[in-house]
């Protein structure tokens, strides 16, 4: 079939003609009206086949004229159904629908596409052609041959090769050769959609020789799925990873430089993201323009925020329980329900949306992979953040203070440090990372007062199974416990997976009970 678009006038008046003559005849009678009205392959008739399948397309009883309509608070406007012009507004009751059922609307859907091959509009084009090799009739391979030969998008002529390629195994009139090239090609593409149409034809091969290379191609799709089954869970490894490690890192400063249970910390995160959501709110009030920008704004002040809180509980109760972990576990547990309660008065006990900016929306493909921008976007965001850690730990000085504490405190406070104030400063940076958390989790998970009760465990797990202390084995520790449990995921069930992966990391501590990267000093050592 040739797609040649109806311009001329005297064309023009038939196809007007064949519309309008949708107002008269019998259900039975439709079908045989829309071979007709596509046989003009004139794109204008497109929209009169979509109104006609949505149920929009009426005729006025006084005249048998055809409109296609849209709702109005007085009845329904009445559109030209070629040229799209707004004719008037009509009382429903002096229309009537023109009725089509679920077998005519399959016909209408084969036909809107058949049409729309030959559309100007590249989307709309890749849009027929999704629709035709979903409908499985091979009856429009001479339709997408022709469309082919012509296709200059690189992106359309492949879906325009896959389609023919999947079309050409369901008809029975195609040779043998061309059924062995279609599972070559789709042995190529070894993905999902290909082992559905690989598996359905292997089900019906006729022959041996297509019996055989549809076997063949059947292993080669799964082994491909198999290799990218496994990619696509070190990914959910890593994005759960990053996740822990910044809900961790802080925790791990904490803990490793003063040796308190912080139990409050997941308050620091839950604080973060009530932080983020108060910014959001502000802006989408006061400035609508700027959301895009939001969470960069809401980064500094998540940072700010918990790290005055955890400065005002160190010098507040922990620096008087120093030496009594049991006695910080339990004052900081009383403080984090403490924190809970005061979110839930100010915000109320339910859920608070923080809204994706634009850029962390979305999804993309690489490979055989399919990525979610803001998990992307967390996992290069807690990367950044742990290289700006080790910058501050490394080349600052507050963090050569910072060492020499944790290495021996002692010989630090000898020396002129003033071990109080490093403790102090210590706690408050390592909330304000912790509300730099709340900022990422915000984008993935519910803001709620229970926020921080969701990670504190497995925060814990990474900093003691990374080693206490020591950034890196944080940073290991969270992507390791995060690959381990996607992939045990799929096979235990997510909470049986956390319980093998606890059990596991007993089992390692009784081996080394500093954790992967123990830290080195006198004072560590004793």
């Amino acid at each position: 079939m040739a797609f040649v678009l109806v311009t001329p006038a005297h064309a023009s008046a038939t196809l007007e003609e064949a519309v309008q003559t949708l107002a008269t005849g019998k259900l039975k009678e439709r079908a045989t009206q829309i071979d007709q009205l596509a046989s003009f392959q004139d794109v204008r008739v497109v929209p009169v086949l979509e109104a006609l399948g949505a149920g929009t397309l009426f005729f006025r009883k006084s005249d048998k004229a055809v409109f296609r309509t849209a709702p109005t608070r007085d009845g329904l406007q009445l559109i030209e159904p070629l040229t799209g012009s707004v004719v008037a507004t009509e009382a429903k009751k002096n229309l009537r629908k023109i009725k089509v059922n679920n077998k005519l609307r399959r016909q209408l859907k084969a036909v809107i596409a058949d049409l729309t091959l030959a559309s100007a509009d590249e989307g709309m084009r890749l849009q027929a052609v999704n629709a035709l090799a979903k409908a499985g009739d091979h009856n429009a391979l001479p339709d997408l041959k022709a469309a082919l030969a012509k296709e200059q998008h690189e992106a359309i002529k492949t879906a325009l090769s896959e389609a023919i390629a999947a079309l050409t195994l369901k008809d029975p009139e195609a040779t043998e050769e061309e059924k062995l090239s279609a599972l070559i090609l789709f042995k190529e593409k070894g993905n999902q959609q290909a082992l559905a149409i690989v598996s359905a034809f292997a089900a019906q091969a006729s022959s041996p020789q297509e019996q055989a290379a549809a076997q063949s191609a059947l292993a080669s799709v799964e082994k491909t799925l198999a290799f990218w089954e496994a990619g696509q869970n070190i990914w959910y490894g890593l994005s759960l990873g990053s996740v822990l490690l910044l809900a961790a890192i802080g925790l791990a400063i904490t803990f490793g430089v003063m040796g308190v249970i912080n139990m409050a910390h997941g308050e620091m995160v839950m604080i973060g993201a009530y932080t983020t959501f108060v910014v959001q709110e502000l802006i989408r009030t006061s400035f609508p323009g700027a959301f895009e920008y939001s969470l960069a704004i809401a980064l500094p002040a998540a940072f700010f925020v918990p790290g005055v809180v955890g400065l005002a509980l160190e010098r507040s109760v922990i620096r008087f329980l120093y030496g009594r972990p049991l006695e910080t576990l339990l004052a900081t547990w009383g403080v984090s329900l403490m924190l809970q309660q005061a979110i839930r008065s100010i915000f109320g006990p339910t859920n608070q949306e923080v809204g994706n900016p634009e850029w962390m929306s979305g999804a993309f493909e690489l490979g055989g992979l399919t990525l979610t921008a803001n998990r992307f976007w967390i996992l290069v965001f807690a990367l950044f953040v742990f290289a700006v850690l080790l910058v501050v730990l490394k080349h600052t000085h507050f963090g050569l203070q910072m060492r020499a504490v944790t290495q021996n405190r002692g010989m630090a406070a000898s020396m002129g440090i003033r071990t109080p104030w490093v403790d102090a400063f210590t706690f408050a940076l390592g909330s304000g990372i912790a509300g730099i958390a709340g900022v990422a989790l915000s984008q993935i998970s519910n803001v709620s007062p229970n926020l921080g009760q969701l990670y504190i465990i497995d925060s814990f797990m990474v900093v003691v199974f990374g080693g206490v202390g020591n950034l890196w084995g944080t940073l290991v520790g969270a992507m390791s416990l995060g690959v381990a449990n996607k992939f045990l995921e799929p096979y235990s069930g997510a909470v049986l997976a956390k319980i093998l992966t606890l059990t596991a990391i007993i089992l390692f501590i009784q081996k080394k009970p500093r954790g992967l990267f123990a830290l080195k000093g006198r004072a560590v050592e004793a």
